[in-house]
Parts: structure tokens; sequence; C-alpha cells
């Protein structure tokens, strides 16, 4: 058996930072040998270029921040994601590929075609199995983002505005549209333990069916046409 990837997507404020902090706690305790990572920053290149990346107070071109988030991308993959799942891990990713072509592509207006080829580039066709896309109202987003933001530095993409937010929320919902068997659409809009809940019906019975023996843990949903 390979290793598993599975990424988390959603706009800032969706909760699937916690999430994934959750999961990964939840899947050790059971048994599994687990990768948790980040983009930008899931390399000790990328930590240092996801600083310059989000810092508010940079002036960042809208192209420069493709080009970077792909660097960042290509160093990622091939220095942790593929060497991991070649070890047969499970690797739980805070964004990945999705995320620039909502955020550059619809966000920024990069056109589709542009994005997808970077994406390729920087990838070298690596895809994730499973991608749980955190979904919630952008209002509700950006009331979280800003309690967040009351007790972080605010990054840049936190300080765009609601129309920028709600281009990269539909652009994630139409990914999702897009390529249902990949992308699961979790709605995020309730209690951290009920998010929490609807992530473990979708992630448990999928590494079931991926062949995983995941101790103790139990899941009363079948996951239908697992991807991969």
């Amino acid at each position: 058996m390979a290793g598993t990837f599975i990424t988390f997507e959603g706009i800032d404020g969706s909760g699937k930072s916690t999430q994934l902090r959750l999961l990964s706690a939840f899947l050790r305790a059971g048994g599994c040998d687990i990768v948790v990572t980040r983009e930008p920053g899931g390399t000790p290149l990328g930590q240092r270029l996801r600083a310059a990346l989000l810092d508010a107070q940079e002036h960042v071109e809208a192209l420069t921040e493709l080009l970077v988030f792909a660097a960042d991308r290509a160093q990622h993959v091939r220095r942790l994601l593929r060497p991991a799942l070649e070890r047969k891990q499970i690797v739980l990713s805070d964004r990945y590929a999705d995320a620039t072509m909502a955020y550059q592509g619809a966000g920024r207006g990069f056109p589709q075609q542009l994005v997808s080829e970077l994406v390729e580039l920087a990838t070298g066709g690596l895809k994730p199995e499973l991608t749980l896309l955190f979904d919630l109202p952008i209002e509700q987003c950006m009331k979280r983002t800003s309690r967040r933001n009351g007790r972080h530095k605010t990054d840049r993409l936190d300080a765009e505005d609601a129309a920028f937010h709600r281009r990269v929320r539909d652009a994630y919902l139409q990914i999702a549209a897009d390529e249902p068997e990949r992308v699961r659409v979790i709605d995020s809009s309730g209690s951290v333990d009920a998010t929490h809940k609807a992530v473990k019906k979708v992630i448990v019975p999928f590494l079931q069916s991926r062949g995983y023996v995941l101790k103790a843990l139990t899941a009363d949903v079948s996951y239908p046409n697992p991807p991969g």
C-alpha cells in the first residue's frame, strides 16, 4: 500500500487548520503514521517564503505571489510530500494546489489555463486522493478571522475585502462540483466538535477503504466510491 495524501482547503476563517490539528491527534491515537504539513511553509525554505508572502507590511505584486507559491509547492512536493508518500505515510496538508486555483486564479484574476500550467509544473502531477473543503458564509469567516486577528498578527490574505474572499469561496465550490469524488464539502458553520464529527465520518471509512487498520476508531457511515 502506498501512502495517502489528504488536503484541507477553505477560505480564511473556515476552521480548516483547527480541524486538521484535531484530526491529526485523532489519527495518531488510532495508531496511524501521519505527516502534518502546510502550504506555504511546509519546508525550511517554504517557511522563509511564507514569512515574506504573508507579511501585511510587504507589498507583493500579484504575479510575484503566484510564482512564489509555485516555487514553494515545487520544493514541498519534492522534499517532503513525495518522500513521505513513498514511506507509506498518511500526509495531511493545510492547503495545496486547489488554493492556488482559488486564491491566485479566481481571487487575483489570473487565467485558469496559466494557473493550471504552473500547478502542473510545480506538482509534477501529484494530486491528493481526498480533499476536505471547509465551507461557511463569507460573513461568518470574516468574523472568525477578525477575532483571530485580535490575538495574532494579520496576514495579507486576511486583509483582503469580502469581494475577494467571495470569489475564492465560489472557486472552491466550483472545484468541488467539478471533482465530487475527490472533494468533500464539510459545513463548518457549527461548533468545532460538530465539524470534527463530520470530518471523522468522511475520513475513517475513507482510510479503511484504502486498507488502513485503525485501532479503536469507528464511523457510522460508509465512504461511497472511494477515490484512488
